[in-house]
């Protein structure tokens, strides 16, 4: 079992760190609001005042934070893990960033003798807590069998994708068929309220068929219910096709649907549901309709 260092306790991050303890490993972790911390501390996690404190001891060291300047500012700030982790340690990154920043970072910690790995995750909150993530990774073969032991810890389909920054690039197409399967169940749903339909039934029949997904499955009845309590928010799935669109820019890669999807993430933002879970999406069908939100 592993010495961890787990950086960002926030709706993903303390429930895999949580999944760590249970899996055997010694788990130190650091958040900058301390009632999460108590939370891990309770599941039996050493706790550190700093990213710092955190990395020193550690032979693995994760970080699962919002967006790229926050996972620089862990590695290479004032006090940050380049610094402070022991050579030869292993960064996995689960953060979600840009393939970019995450290839840079890489190359950046092998000049401390660290070698580091990108593993963005989907499943949302209840697969953190289920240990169920599908993680994709991107770094070396020898990197990515080194980790295997702390990622089937937290997810169960692992899949090595390639090189450092390729698991980013997958972790954004992701994003962009996310956000696409949310949008058009919310327009189907606001559809089949139109004509009276038992919704219920509705998403019964739809989830069996092939309009099937597992987003259908674990955000219709949210949808149905108006109930958007936050798994993943609308302001974290704004980054992501922020990533996406900016990442295909930089490809001469033109993605009509994916723009326009960018687009109404950052309407829904900017109407104030950023803090909503990104079903919330259906917010915006409603709003574009004239219905009420409630």
């Amino acid at each position: 079992m592993s010495k961890i260092a787990f950086i960002g306790l926030g709706i993903m991050g303390l429930p895999m760190a949580g999944n760590l303890i249970d899996a055997g490993h010694e788990v130190t972790g650091y958040n900058h609001a301390v009632e999460r911390t108590e939370q891990l501390a309770e599941r039996g996690a050493r706790i550190a005042d700093s990213s710092a404190a955190a990395a020193e001891q550690a032979e693995v060291i994760c970080l699962m934070v919002p967006d790229s300047p926050d996972v620089e500012q862990v590695l290479t700030g004032e006090g940050g893990v380049f610094g402070a982790a022991r050579p030869g340690s292993l960064i996995i990154d689960f953060s979600s960033i840009r393939p970019d920043v995450s290839a840079a970072l890489a190359a950046r910690a092998a000049e401390h003798d660290l070698t580091m790995i990108d593993a963005p995750v989907s499943g949302g909150e209840a697969g953190a807590i289920d240990g169920t993530l599908s993680i994709m990774v991107g770094g070396s073969p020898e990197a990515f069998a080194r980790a295997e032991p702390v990622l089937n810890a937290v997810g169960s389909t692992i899949v090595h994708v390639g090189p450092n920054g390729a698991g980013q690039t997958v972790k954004a197409a992701n994003q962009l068929m996310v956000a696409g399967h949310l949008q058009v169940l919310a327009e189907a749903l606001a559809f089949l309220e139109a004509y009276g339909a038992d919704t219920t039934a509705a998403l019964r029949v739809l989830g069996g068929g092939l309009a099937g997904s597992k987003v259908l499955a674990l955000k219709g009845e949210a949808m149905r219910e108006r109930s958007f309590a936050p798994g993943f928010r609308i302001d974290l799935h704004h980054k992501d096709l922020g990533i996406v669109t900016t990442a295909a820019r930089g490809a001469d890669v033109i993605l009509p649907l994916g723009s326009q999807l960018a687009a109404l993430m950052a309407s829904a933002r900017a109407a104030g549901d950023g803090e909503l879970d990104h079903s919330a999406l259906f917010r915006g069908v409603l709003r574009a309709n004239g219905r009420p939100l409630e």
